[in-house]
């Protein structure tokens, strides 16, 4: 841009420099809308022109002149275009330092200009680290001067000003720190290519089915067990399904990952109407009032039985009946309570008595059934997890059998060896060494 400035002012062109707006702008974006609004000033008193470093499509305060006024533009070579050129990139990203920000996945090679500052070589360095890893080996530039440095050195460099820039080439796979989606899709096509993993090629979305709910549970045990890195590594194993059956089912034709993306999206949009839409929620209830009546149009639900039938078959029993009561529920046919629930269950359980009495394993498997959807219900109406419930009590009893064992062990005794009223006695002792001291 000197040069430019220079050659215009050896035409004995008035010319004026607009460093001065630096110190009155706020941020960058102000600077450039102050740079327009005295351009255009300057333009209502005669003809102007304008000089800026490198492309004038890189230059913001360009746009801004020329949505307000009759413009001339005689483009440049970018800043960007400059340096990719002498880091030896054909292709690449281009990104000012101001919008890396936007920069949300690692599509490389990227050159970033306008580190006009080290404040801002710290804003992009951290930015950049998140996606690629701090010792991430790049090529600082500077002037006429370059040299390799690792990202976490970005803002230790001296100097910056408009000729400052920043150049990262293409990473190999296995060479990267830091993974994207994107990369997650490329390993697992790796693996079914011929010649990749022998297991991984011969799995079909079939084969793997069940591994998403083994996946899924053992995410949730690491939720409830409270440790992030726990939760991190599940979290990575639940999406590594996902991709597996989309990359299977792109593999056939049927439709890849962003095909999926692109679908859940637009759920997400058409379900939250109350956001993106007409409809209103002022609290959470609302909000889930407004996603269920648009999942049943998405649907094509249009009576409750629609609803009804559609929760999954696959689900776990308690938890599909208490979503199975919960649905049927909205219809009006409910319960008026929990305790009108609980008294119901009480005639389910005569009727069990009953069937037992008989001796006919299909009546007595079914009014075992009709007891356990009955106490399901209970729960629901008391807004207890009948699932959670459960697990909660299984989980009490492992505790309080292996406490049992112990002490049954510590008395010399082995607990096969032992009738019903002496292993009651120990389960007992159990519990009390098992409650909590208050």
């Amino acid at each position: 841009m000197a040069a430019s400035a220079e050659s215009v002012k050896s035409l004995g062109v008035a010319y004026e420099c607009l460093d001065a707006l630096y110190e009155k702008s706020r941020n960058f974006d102000t600077l450039q809308k102050n740079i327009a609004k005295e351009v255009l000033r300057l333009g209502r008193e005669g003809d102007v022109c304008y000089l800026v470093d490198g492309s004038v499509s890189e230059d913001r305060a360009s746009a801004y002149i020329r949505q307000r006024a009759k413009t001339v533009v005689i483009d440049g070579v970018s800043k960007a275009a400059h340096f990719a050129s002498r880091a030896g990139f054909d292709r690449y990203t281009a990104l000012s330092a101001y919008d890396c920000q936007s920069y949300e996945r690692a599509s490389l090679p990227l050159v970033v200009y306008d580190l006009d500052n080290a404040f801002l070589a710290g804003d992009v360095k951290l930015h950049l680290s998140k996606l690629l890893g701090e010792e991430c080996a790049v090529t600082f530039f500077h002037g006429e001067e370059q040299r390799r440095i690792l990202l976490y050195e970005l803002d230790r460099q001296g100097e910056y000003d408009y000729r400052t820039a920043v150049c990262i080439e293409e990473l190999p796979l296995l060479k990267k720190e830091r993974f994207d989606f994107t990369d997650l899709e490329n390993l697992v096509r790796l693996l079914r290519a011929p010649g990749g993993c022998p297991w991984d090629r011969v799995q079909t979305n079939e084969s793997i089915k069940t591994n998403v709910v083994e996946e899924a549970y053992e995410l949730l045990d690491a939720i409830e067990s409270g440790e992030d890195e726990h939760i991190r590594e599940e979290t990575g194993d639940v999406l590594l399904q996902a991709v597996f059956h989309a990359v299977i089912k792109e593999e056939e034709g049927a439709f890849d990952s962003i095909d999926a993306i692109t679908a859940l999206c637009k759920k997400l949009i058409f379900r939250h109407s109350h956001i993106f839409g007409e409809d209103k929620a002022s609290g959470d209830q609302e909000a889930l009032g407004v996603w269920d009546k648009n999942k049943r149009i998405e649907k094509g639900q249009k009576t409750f039985s629609d609803s009804v039938a559609d929760v999954p078959k696959a689900m776990p029993a308690l938890m599909r009946a208490q979503k199975v009561g919960k649905r049927a529920g909205k219809s009006g046919m409910d319960f008026p309570s929990a305790e009108s629930a609980l008294f119901h269950t009480l005639g389910e359980i005569e009727e069990f008595k009953e069937a037992c009495r008989k001796e006919k394993e299909e009546e007595i498997a079914e009014e075992l059934g009709d007891i356990l959807f009955s106490i399901v219900n209970v729960a629901r109406l008391l807004k207890v997890d009948a699932e959670f419930a459960l697990k909660g009590t299984v989980d009490k009893f492992i505790s309080r059998f292996a406490k049992t064992e112990e002490l049954v062990l510590a008395d010399g005794k082995r607990m096969e060896e032992l009738d019903g009223e002496t292993l009651d006695s120990y389960y007992r002792r159990a519990k009390e060494c098992l409650q909590p001291t208050k």
